[in-house]
């Protein structure tokens, strides 16, 4: 696995548990918005942190961390990735799972197996313009399916991050409806620090009261649509 950064301890990326982070290097989308420009493009790749350093720091702080988050970039682009989640999970611990739904072979292995504790999902926009905003042709027949799967799971979140280029009231609805029934659903600002694409790096964000406008639009379809602020 290609990981580009660790972070040893959270209190905020797995719900209700103490975790540490695991970000692997490499994408297939391109989002122009993406603020992690480090974990996506090959050009500001750093040397990869090799697994077994992570394993011993996890086998040192059994008991005193909860999960494991894996994120990226996108984590089922690598090609180990189920079997270094079962090393971790044969250590004791959760995993938290990132993805952006266009591998729903490596999801529907990760549930069977039941290797995945928590899933979190980008949606990032209705379907008709999901190539535009993922900046790659997508195959929407696939993020349906890993929207399918995930709902299946035993625990898991759906996300999007707001991006005035793109997003209005209509486009949230949409994406609503697309995972109506849904446990939870985030709708999160951006952060324009730094970018894939540097011709997002001056965007405006969304005014808080515009984020939590967008959540009582998409109430009506979800358990629970929460903004982050």
């Amino acid at each position: 696995m290609k990981i580009g950064g660790f972070d040893k301890f959270s209190l905020i990326d797995y719900p209700n548990k103490v975790c540490a982070i695991i970000f692997t290097q490499g994408c297939n989308f391109r989002c122009p918005f993406c603020h992690n420009p480090e974990l996506v493009l090959p050009e500001q790749f750093v040397e990869p942190i090799p697994f077994s350093e992570i394993e011993n720091f996890l086998k040192k702080r059994k008991g005193l961390l909860d999960a494991v988050e894996i994120t990226g970039g996108e984590p089922t682009v690598q090609k180990d990735l189920l079997d270094v989640i079962k090393k971790i999970k044969d250590l004791g611990y959760l995993i938290k799972l990132d993805t952006n739904g266009s591998h729903p072979e490596i999801i529907e292995k990760a549930i069977q197996e039941n290797l995945v504790d928590y899933f979190a999902m980008d949606i990032k926009a209705p379907l008709e313009d999901y190539s535009l905003v993922a900046g790659v042709k997508v195959d929407t027949e696939k993020i349906k399916e890993s929207i399918k799967l995930i709902m299946t799971a035993k625990d898991y979140e759906f996300r999007t991050t707001a991006i005035r280029r793109f997003h209005t009231k209509k486009s949230f609805k949409k994406m609503a409806m697309l995972i109506k029934g849904a446990k939870r659903y985030y709708i999160q600002n951006a952060h324009y620090d730094k970018t894939v694409s540097k011709e997002f790096q001056n965007e405006k964000v969304f005014f808080k009261e515009e984020i939590q406008d967008f959540c009582e639009e998409v109430k009506p379809y979800v358990e629970h649509c929460i903004a982050r602020i």
